[in-house]
């Protein structure tokens, strides 16, 4: 460790400080705070990330479509009571219709390449990042735990396989990519993310009862390092071709915000997957949290007589002795006739 600190990174202090104080503000966020702070900070995260992965790489030059692509990232936060696919499919409409009206308008400096790439960063990023709030809605007395693990399995990981990598790192994973990253790295961050997700899904079972697989930690730990690790080098694919070292600054010591959550882009969704198989039937996953208010109990002593419910359960009418002679055969007054005769 004292390499690291001293020889290695030179904004390790900074990164370790920052993880800190960021691991207490995601707990605060979590279980303290009211779920709207959670709300906003996903939606700051979002709206950051489109800007970094099309203004900071200039993949979109145009200022109107790159503000037309971050206010429709924002508009995944709709306050309107519609469901996922309906906000997505207005998501989709509005992103149409403004980018070919931009272009339209720009066709002589504006490529349409720079369309397809506001697409991928006002929909996909958001939409796939999303997935943390999802899961935090998800099994309602469990979701803001469940959410820890898809963030163990991306960033323990990537934490395993850096110090893997650093005592028994031999061959290059990407030398041209990311030369840092090594296949003893990779491995141990598998390895390692399987068992850092098994021991939090242990104690979460026997502390919060929450009946989780131990085969599905395995698998969330084991496929979130390799999903991490493959979302790690796309967008350092994307660094690369741009000629940048980091999307932003906004987190000292580790850039911006998709230079943090690159891997756990890749890894949420396919948590989200994985617990909606694993809590089948016990999740309930609204796209964003409302407080709908119950039915009141009906009251009839303030409602008129015309509209009272009926009640639909038959009451025989009284047996009586003229009764007996005018109803014949009837089932239900043969029985009190002849308790009304003896």
């Amino acid at each position: 460790m004292r390499i690291d600190l001293e020889t290695g990174d030179k904004n390790m202090k900074a990164r370790v400080l920052f993880g800190v104080f960021g691991f207490i503000f995601v707990l605060l966020a979590l279980y303290v705070f009211p779920p709207i702070i959670l709300e906003a900070v996903v939606a700051a995260l979002c709206v950051f990330a489109t800007y970094e992965v099309l203004g900071s790489t200039k993949l979109v030059h145009n200022r109107l479509e790159l503000l037309l692509a971050m206010l429709v990232s924002l508009g995944h936060f709709t306050v309107l009571p519609l469901d996922l696919g309906d906000v997505m499919q207005g998501l989709v409409f509005v992103m149409l219709i403004g980018s070919f009206a931009i272009e339209l308008k720009f066709h002589d400096s504006m490529k349409v390449s720079q369309v397809a790439w506001a697409f991928f960063g006002a929909l996909l990023v958001p939409y796939l990042l999303l997935s943390l709030l999802r899961i935090f809605q998800m099994n309602y007395h469990h979701g803001p735990f469940i959410v820890l693990l898809p963030l163990l399995a991306a960033w323990g990981a990537d934490t395993c396989a850096l110090f893997a990598g650093m005592f028994f790192g031999r061959h290059k994973l990407a030398p041209v990519v990311s030369p840092k990253k090594t296949v003893e790295g990779a491995v141990g961050g598998v390895v390692g993310g399987a068992v850092l997700v098994l021991i939090a899904a242990v104690i979460m079972n026997r502390t919060l009862d929450l009946e989780m697989p131990l085969w599905s930690a395995v698998v969330l730990g084991a496929v979130g390092a390799v999903l991490g690790e493959i979302g790690d080098l796309s967008f350092s694919v994307i660094k690369r071709q741009t000629g940048i070292k980091d999307y932003g600054h906004i987190f000292p010591g580790h850039g911006g915000v998709l230079d943090r959550f690159d891997s756990v882009i890749f890894v949420a969704p396919f948590a989200e997957i994985l617990f909606r198989i694993v809590f089948w039937g016990t999740s309930k996953v609204p796209y964003i949290r409302k407080t709908v208010p119950e039915k009141p109990p009906f009251d009839t002593r303030m409602t008129p007589r015309a509209v009272r419910p009926r009640s639909r359960t038959r009451i025989a009418p009284k047996a009586t002795e003229s009764g007996c002679k005018k109803s014949g055969t009837r089932p239900d007054f043969l029985r009190k006739c002849k308790a009304f005769a003896n």
